[in-house]
């Protein structure tokens, strides 16, 4: 177990330093940091002075090790647009994002898992094909015509939400939670189901499948041969086996929620790292791209760790064949 953490988190570094890399390389070829500064009217002398200052007349590699090394610490140096520190901007966006992706994959799974068991357990009955149909249009419908679908329907039309913003939040330290408010869970409810649409139609369909195929397999039918209540044989045995592949579908879901949150946060603007990251491309924000870029790698690195992890809870065989083969 020890020597399977330690590969992991030496492939973790090794991705990041990559990461890392083509980050900084946003700074050599997306735009001159100076001429953003300083403007086209711009002095020789001041242009001179401003490289030496920000370290841009060092050897490539010089640059490189001390934008690993700010990286490191959270420094990406300051916004080309805001003129404010980016560690402080991420630090101001990042609770939004994070308790957006998380409530929508909490609806996902909450409202995905217990749909999936049934469509799998009563795969001819007319609920079940009727969830099976509804999740295809989920499948189908892009994010954003959801979003404005839903901003129509239940914002223009019935006025039961409002249409944009966070509403009102709680400040926890440096944390701004919208969860310990109810405006802030009034703003919250529209993005959160845009978001978890695909989401939930997609682990509903996966957990169905895998249901349906671990209900034919050899161990299943001894169980049954055995006399054990359908109840045991559906959630002890089979829908355990059915979360391997769920968890690591939905690891990968939830940093692409993170990552992807861009078209909610836009359609909704909602003040999070993706509305960040739009506004950044829009006025090439080099330092706010490549600070945005860095952490959506670490968040991705870091489930992929938590997901291997969590592989040798939920599947024993794996722990067996581990400790069997080392």
């Amino acid at each position: 177990m020890l020597v399977f953490i330690l590969r992991r988190l030496l492939q973790a570094l090794l991705v990041m330093v990559v990461v890392a890399f083509i980050a900084f390389m946003l700074f050599q070829y997306v735009g001159d940091p100076v001429v953003f500064l300083l403007g086209q009217d711009a002095k020789p002398d001041q242009i001179r002075q401003l490289r030496t200052d920000l370290g841009l007349d060092q050897p490539f590699f010089v640059q490189f090790l001390h934008f690993l090394s700010n990286a490191v610490q959270g420094e990406f140096g300051l916004s080309l647009r805001q003129g404010a520190k980016v560690s402080r901007l991420i630090a101001e966006r990042l609770p939004a994002t994070l308790e957006l992706a998380l409530v929508a994959a909490s609806l996902a799974l909450l409202i995905g898992v217990p749909l999936g068991v049934y469509s799998a357990l009563t795969r001819g009955s007319f609920l079940s094909q009727l969830f099976m149909t509804i999740s295809l249009l989920g499948v189908s419908l892009p994010t954003f015509l959801i979003g404005i679908l839903l901003i129509l329907a239940f914002c223009v039309g019935l006025g039961w939400f409002p249409s944009f913003g966070r509403g009102e939040v709680v400040q926890l330290g440096w944390w701004q939670s919208g969860l310990l408010t109810l405006d802030g869970w009034h703003h919250l409810v529209l993005p959160a189901i845009t978001l978890a649409v695909f989401q939930l139609t997609l682990i509903m369909r996966l957990v169905r499948a895998e249901m349906l195929e671990v209900l034919r397999t050899d161990y299943i039918r001894f169980a049954r041969a055995r006399g054990l209540s359908d109840r045991a044989i559906h959630f002890g045995h089979a829908l355990q086996n059915t979360l391997v592949p769920v968890i690591t579908i939905t690891g990968l879901q939830l940093g692409q929620l993170i990552a992807f949150a861009i078209i909610t946060e836009t359609v909704f603007q909602w003040p999070g790292m993706g509305l960040l990251f739009i506004q950044a491309v829009t006025y090439a924000d080099i330092p706010v791209m490549a600070a945005y870029l860095c952490l959506i790698a670490l968040i991705f690195v870091l489930i992929n760790l938590v997901v291997d992890l969590l592989y040798f809870v939920v599947d024993p065989r794996l722990r067996i064949g581990h400790s069997g083969g080392h």
